[in-house]
């Protein structure tokens, strides 16, 4: 016959590892899947979100192409001219006769001849009425121009 593997005496010592055993804490994991789908959609939140943040100055209009145009950092005014002839400088629409003014205005604390004024006219936009809002900005005291084109395919 068989013997009793846990003595009497030590029979409350065998309950008392198994009660122990039983509590011991489970070994942590980390999954990475979620935490790579949290990453990835912080990922895109933050793109979007920094987009939105952008601000564009120009009004939309067509542009006309152009091979040789680049980019340009410096914008410090803008100057869009539509189709129909109507002037915004900064998305605000205003007439000829208040261009200079308003290039004084927006030029408030900062030195007028350091500004460069971006000109997006429309590619329908009449020439003359271009080299009319030039000219005004040169009386304002302005000497920097720059063109916005779109790239050439």
């Amino acid at each position: 016959m068989l013997a009793d593997p846990f003595p009497p005496d030590k029979a409350s010592n065998a309950q008392s590892m198994k009660f122990r055993n039983r509590h011991r804490l489970k070994r942590t994991k980390i999954e990475i899947i979620p935490m790579i789908d949290t990453m990835f959609f912080l990922l895109v939140f933050f793109m979007l979100s920094s987009l939105a943040l952008t601000r564009l100055m120009a009004m939309p209009v067509e542009l006309p192409k152009a091979a040789s145009s680049t980019r340009t950092q410096d914008q410090n005014l803008s100057l869009t001219i539509d189709a129909r002839g109507n002037i915004f400088l900064d998305r605000e629409r205003i007439g000829m006769d208040q261009l200079g003014g308003s290039i004084q205005r927006l030029a408030s604390g900062r030195q007028v001849k350091d500004l460069t004024m971006v000109i997006s006219a429309d590619r329908s936009a009449l020439h003359g009425l271009v080299v009319e809002c030039i000219d005004k900005a040169r009386l304002a005291g302005l000497t920097k121009f720059a063109i916005a084109t779109q790239p050439a395919p």
